[in-house]
């Protein structure tokens, strides 16, 4: 059974979203006297109120101050929709910005979109949550809507953020072609729809197209950075670092202190094979950036990713002299110096990684490096001897040894270190839940029963570990309904865990459930293919008796996924699922 993972999927508004909103904490604890009021920033609640109307808005009111944001968000709805009300649609909409909840958020923005059409800020907000939920081209119109009442849509920051996460350029291109047919091309933003249209164009294959499109516009507005910026971004996207450069000339020819040309020509210099050139250009950039501990690890990745180890390695010492040197500086030093054969250098540079986010990784690829060199001994000394230096970790950094045992075919020297690291931590749960996995490895599920309901009474709210002893009740047992009751409780927990809905699904079939088994399978499959919930869709979908959907399934699973053996046992057990 694969390691199911809780990931809480958290939705936040990214860009400018509300004026009222701007400086505002994002605590939500009400009772904080540090802590100014959310809500004191909200329009004010206007006169001529009935009684009614008059018991809502308080309520809201008190629900607000105390914290309890849905509540008042769906008050100030309550009202607004009372009394057809902009500003009560925009309290509602801020409120509902703090209650953690992305529905009542969206209709609280749309409601003030809808009353207001005119302003501004709603229209930000909802182009920002449709992008936040991929809906591209829900984003772009409310994006041209603004560029229609005279505002920046800020079209080509958007086309680049859409490509950038996968997104189909045609249809966005085709909407903005449509829109370029009717704008006014002598408003001061109009440019912006044209270089949006042309990063998506030459993303989507016309390059052509996207050429003659830049070509007018230099023609008439040479004088735009952000049409230099474009040309050169294109040109090195299709692989043509001399026109990119040609591009970044221009472009700092027209905006001198334009730190976005400095990068690009050091990345076409690069590409060109120009080190010393492009090295040339990153000392001009740290000399206007004023050295900047984040953008000198940048352009140490930079020089990495092509190849050029000793630029990045000039990069990154400066940062070790600093008492608050960042901890990628020793991972970084640490891989040149790995991938040069320097070993106990790179060991020297991993082991300084502090602690924090990068702590383990670093322990984890020291060990790992150690073991390439054919020094298990070495690395299994380095874990020990970290675990000491470091108490708070110790737990966390015996767990990673006993990984490396285990793929190193050393299970009873892992066994051991587990057993060990029990005894100094008997109350880790990442420990107990390690101990309760290798059980079911083993086939002890006796075992891992044991553990895992040890560590849902020591922490009821483990989705993890709810979801791990039911998947394993209901894929392994016959105690289906013991099993949905704890998939449940973890689905309460974290409703958007692809692991947790594939879990439920499985168990929903497992109780001849199929119909209820499907959404939740499709969704677990949406947010994260993988082989074993393809082959548990698969399954349902043959018990639907949808066969064409679910050998189509089976078959693009068989060319995506290398290694496939739940789909591998599906067709044993169903060989009419075979391509």
């Amino acid at each position: 059974m694969r390691a199911r993972l809780l990931k809480t999927a958290l939705i936040t508004a990214t860009l400018a979203l509300l004026t009222a909103c701007q400086g505002m904490p994002m605590t939500h604890d009400a009772n904080d006297p540090g802590i100014d009021d959310p809500m004191r920033g909200a329009p004010p609640v206007t006169q001529g109120l009935d009684a009614q109307g008059l018991e809502t808005l308080l309520v809201a009111e008190l629900a607000g101050r105390r914290g309890q944001y849905e509540r008042a968000a769906q008050g100030y709805l309550d009202a607004a929709e009372r009394y057809d009300s902009a500003a009560l649609s925009e309290r509602a909409t801020l409120a509902a910005r703090f209650s953690q909840q992305p529905e009542l958020f969206e209709t609280a923005a749309r409601r003030w979109h809808q009353r207001a059409p005119d302003a501004e800020a709603p229209l930000r907000l909802l182009a920002s949550l449709a992008q936040q939920r991929g809906d591209w081209q829900t984003a772009l119109e409310s994006r041209l809507t603004l560029v229609a009442q005279g505002e920046p849509g800020e079209l080509a920051s958007f086309a680049e953020q859409a490509l950038t996460q996968g997104a189909d350029p045609q249809p966005l291109a085709i909407r903005l072609r449509r829109h370029l047919l009717v704008a006014d091309g002598d408003t001061p933003y109009a440019y912006d729809a044209v270089l949006a249209t042309a990063l998506l164009e030459a993303a989507g294959g016309e390059a052509e197209r996207a050429d003659a499109r830049l070509a007018d516009l230099a023609r008439t507005h040479p004088e735009l950075p952000a049409l230099w910026l474009t040309r050169a971004r294109i040109s090195m996207q299709r692989g043509n670092p001399t026109a990119a450069r040609r591009a970044a000339q221009r472009g700092l020819e027209t905006s001198p202190d334009d730190t976005r040309f400095l990068l690009l020509l050091a990345r076409s210099e690069l590409a060109l094979g120009r080190v010393d050139a492009a090295e040339r250009q990153t000392d001009r950039l740290l000399a206007q950036q004023d050295e900047h501990p984040e953008l000198r690890l940048g352009l140490a990745r930079l020089f990495l990713e092509a190849n050029q180890p000793a630029p990045a390695r000039r990069l990154l010492l400066p940062l070790i002299d600093d008492d608050a040197t960042p901890p990628a500086a020793f991972l970084l030093l640490g891989s040149i110096a790995e991938q040069q054969g320097e070993v106990d250098n790179a060991l020297l540079y991993y082991r300084q990684v502090p602690e924090g986010d990068q702590f383990l990784s670093a322990r984890l690829q020291a060990a790992r490096m150690l073991i390439d060199a054919d020094r298990l001994a070495d690395a299994l000394d380095f874990l020990r001897l970290e675990r000491l230096r470091h108490d708070d970790q110790a737990a966390n950094i015996a767990s990673l040894e006993v990984e490396l045992l285990d793929q190193e075919g050393e299970r009873a020297a892992a066994d051991e270190v587990l057993a060990e690291a029990r005894d100094h931590h008997p109350d880790d749960n990442g420990l107990l839940y390690m101990q309760a996995m290798r059980k079911f490895n083993t086939g002890d599920l006796d075992g891992m029963e044991a553990d895992l309901r040890e560590l849902i009474k020591r922490r009821p709210d483990n989705a993890m570990a709810l979801n791990a002893l039911g998947f394993t009740l209901a894929d392994m047992t016959t105690r289906f309904d013991e099993a949905y009751e704890l998939i449940e409780r973890a689905h309460r927990l974290a409703p958007d865990n692809p692991a947790i809905l594939d879990s439920l699904g499985w168990v929903l079939h497992k109780q001849g459930e199929n119909a209820r088994a499907l959404p939740y399978l499709e969704q677990a499959y949406a947010m994260m293919p993988d082989q074993e919930i393809a082959a548990h869709l698969a399954e349902v979908l043959w018990s639907l008796e949808r066969t064409a959907d679910a050998r189509r399934l089976v078959e693009r699973g068989l060319s995506r996924f290398e290694d496939r053996p739940k789909l591998d046992e599906l067709i044993q057990r169903i060989p009419a699922l075979a391509p």
